[in-house]
């Protein structure tokens, strides 16, 4: 690949999904892009390209996005987000909403593991949500991702990764070599197409959002936009949770991290009044669970359903 078709291809990346091709993901583009060339009749990457500076396709510029994006995905992934999830966020929600309707946004949600896990979540402390109803909507930039997470069909080796047994059995059906989740699973998360790129308008307001090991592939500019209109999306008491590689420090101060909970950040307007961040110092004063208050168990009970170690995947657990 010449450097001109190099800088071309990073450059319509950049523009359509904020993705950064750096220079040394060049092995990356024969392995990703040649079926993509090949679908489309042509027999080159350089054919493809051509194509691409050419023509107004989209379903080529479509195809080519979606095979450079990276959609690595798996249940419960790093554990400490579900247990932030339960132990936080849960019991701030149920003692500040008592009722109505509770928004959750899986702003990367690629095959549908995220989104499911916390469906699971619910179900598992169905118990302690009051008079809360969630909804919880899925959106990732790939079709065809979406796709696979509607349909909710796993291999084994993906129910393996971070999945508890217990849950594989109670909420998964076997139909050969493929593990399908529970309709009833399925129908608590809702998908959608969505490039993040775009305006957030449509999608209304959130009281949790999970957007979580996409935007490490984003140059700063673009993760300080995304952070910051994210933040318009979320009432002052809203949560935001990134990846374990992800910080809104030197990139924004529309949220502020939420004391002792990596990865755990509140809006910032409601952390200066008190409506959010309040409540997390009050739990780690407290020595305890939010959850274990929030159902009159002494501080530090740990009455969470989804404690640490319920997390154990069948094959013994990720390291």
């Amino acid at each position: 690949m010449t450097p001109q078709d190099y800088a071309f291809l990073q450059g319509f990346l950049k523009q359509k999904s904020g993705l950064v091709l750096s220079e040394d993901k060049q092995y990356l583009i024969e392995s990703r892009l040649m079926p993509v060339a090949r679908k489309a009749g042509l027999g080159t990457i350089a054919d493809l390209i051509v194509k691409l500076r050419s023509s107004g396709d989209r379903a080529l510029q479509t195809a080519v996005v979606e095979a450079m994006t990276t959609n690595e995905s798996f249940f419960f992934r790093d554990k400490t987000p579900f247990e932030h999830f339960v132990e936080t966020i849960i019991p701030h929600l149920v003692q500040n909403r008592q009722r109505g309707r509770v928004r959750i946004w899986c702003a990367a949600a690629s095959t549908g593991q995220e989104p499911y896990s916390l469906a699971m979540c619910l179900k598992e402390n169905a118990a302690k949500l009051g008079g809360l109803s969630f909804e919880i909507i899925g959106t990732d930039i790939s079709h065809e991702v979406l796709e696979k997470a509607k349909a909710g069909f796993y291999t084994q080796f993906e129910v393996q990764r971070g999945l508890p047994v217990q849950l594989l059995l109670k909420y998964f059906k076997q139909h050969g070599e493929m593990w399908q989740i529970s309709p009833e699973i399925r129908s608590m998360v809702s998908y959608r197409h969505f490039n993040l790129l775009d305006s957030f308008a449509s999608m209304g307001q959130f009281d949790v959002i999970f957007c979580r090991n996409v935007l490490i592939y984003f140059d700063q500019a673009t993760k300080t936009d995304i952070m910051n209109r994210l933040a318009k999306q979320m009432p002052n008491d809203g949560y935001l949770l990134l990846g374990a590689a992800e910080t809104v420090v030197g990139l924004t101060t529309s949220f502020q991290s939420v004391p002792g909970k990596r990865g755990l950040y509140t809006n910032a307007a409601g952390a200066q009044t008190g409506s959010a961040g309040g409540f997390g110092q009050r739990a780690l004063a407290a020595g305890g669970s939010l959850s274990a208050q929030s159902s009159g168990a002494a501080p530090g009970a740990g009455a969470s359903t989804f404690s640490a170690s319920r997390f154990s995947s069948i094959n013994g657990g990720r390291k």
